[in-house]
């Protein structure tokens, strides 16, 4: 049994960071049922340039697997009372939209409570419930600049640079399902539910920790060291190999360098007063590194990464997403999911990704594809009790 069989999320959730979070949910075992607006339902359906995808874009694929859509016209009475009987149904409620419109709606926490007292009710916002920047809208790429993040990476005097997917989507609603775990689990020994404030400026600073806990601590800033990793050695670096590929290394520690000089046949850098201690090698960096440069360019990446692996080298080949994802070792990691195929490409294998964690029995997993916009929506109503002639009222609402 999946650890969240018997949990039903209400997921009025849209775009990314809030899907994400309920997929992780569902992965674990929980019934997720989407409610989304009629016509185009949620925005992610028609991402990207392809639009013979339309509908079932890759990027709402990666985060809706499994779940049930419901389309619902919350501004109509009769789908807003279907809107709170499936609350009063459920154990947890995510939504992100701007602070202030499940208010309007009727559906905020506060009347979630009344209609179930012990709902774990979550809200992801851009900057959270509270404080000055509350109405501010926002985006990954926003929240990205607002954060800091940008300021990180690259070359000292290089303009900032957005990480190249949406990491404060993905980290926020990673938060929010750790958010709403901790919650469930208090739950069942308090019987008490939850409001969750889930802020993407909030997650971004505390996934960023190792670069805003120094400043706190010392008043500096980090430098920005480009491709070097963060202990700042030049032995952690990206050099290219004799093919033309590029290696990283991430030598940090001495008993690493040590092997790395023993795999390099160079044991007189142990001797050399200007690589003996990691102070100094940072010292004599650019020598060091135009010494590392030269004896990697003597065998291929694939060569230096299996055999400085084997010998506890840290060093990987950088590879694109396709050769990443090719790799033979994911397929004994069941990280790759393969989804039932269903509509009209019923050759086409959809796969997603897992939760990025194993277990021993029931982990994360699933089978069946998004749904289509509004799915189940008839099928949800005659659960939810709602009367034949709301019932068919909301149907049609639905459609348009």
């Amino acid at each position: 049994m999946q650890p969240l069989s018997g949990i039903r999320v209400a997921d009025f959730s849209h775009i990314m960071a809030g899907p994400y979070a309920t997929h992780l949910l569902r992965l674990l075992g929980a019934e997720v049922i989407k409610v989304e607006a009629p016509g185009r339902g949620d925005a992610m359906r028609f991402y990207g340039d392809d639009r013979s995808r339309d509908g079932m874009a890759p990027a709402f694929v990666a985060v809706n697997a499994g779940k049930k859509s419901v389309a619902l016209d919350l501004k109509d009475p009769g789908s807003l009372s279907a809107a709170k009987r499936l609350i009063e149904r459920s154990d947890v409620v995510v939504e992100n939209f701007r602070p202030g419109v499940m208010a309007r709606l009727g559906l905020d926490y506060p009347l979630a409570r009344t209609l179930k007292p012990d709902i774990v009710y979550c809200s992801v916002s851009g900057y959270g419930q509270s404080g000055p920047l509350r109405d501010w809208p926002a985006i990954d790429n926003i929240v990205q600049a607002t954060s800091g993040m940008m300021s990180l990476g690259g070359e000292p005097g290089d303009p900032p640079m957005r990480v190249g997917f949406p990491v404060v989507d993905t980290l926020t609603g990673q938060t929010a399902a750790f958010a709403i775990l901790a919650a469930l689990f208090r739950r069942t020994r308090t019987g008490e539910g939850e409001f969750i404030d889930v802020a993407m400026m909030d997650a971004s600073l505390a996934f960023m920790t190792s670069a805003v806990v120094p400043f706190l601590i010392t008043g500096r800033q980090m430098a920005r060291t480009g491709n070097t990793g963060y202990s700042g050695q030049p032995t952690a670096a990206l050099f290219e190999a004799g093919d033309g590929k590029l290696i990283s290394l991430g030598v940090v520690q001495q008993v690493q360098f040590e092997a790395l000089a023993a795999i390099l046949n160079r044991d007189d850098w142990l001797a050399d007063p200007r690589f003996r201690t990691a102070d100094t090698r940072k010292a004599n960096a650019a020598a060091l590194q135009h010494a590392l440069g030269e004896a990697l360019r003597r065998r291929t990446a694939a060569d230096w990464e299996a055999r400085m692996s084997a010998a506890g080298i840290p060093c990987g080949m950088v590879r694109s997403v396709d050769e990443a994802v090719s790799l033979p070792h994911l397929q004994e990691r069941d990280l790759i999911l393969p989804l039932r195929t269903a509509g009209a490409q019923p050759a086409e294998t959809q796969r997603v990704l897992n939760a990025g964690f194993l277990f021993e029995r029931g982990g994360p997993m699933v089978e069946d594809p998004p749904p289509v916009h509004g799915q189940h929506t008839a099928e949800i109503l005659e659960w939810l009790q709602i009367e034949p002639e709301a019932r068919e009222k909301i149907l049609r609402r639905s459609l348009k």
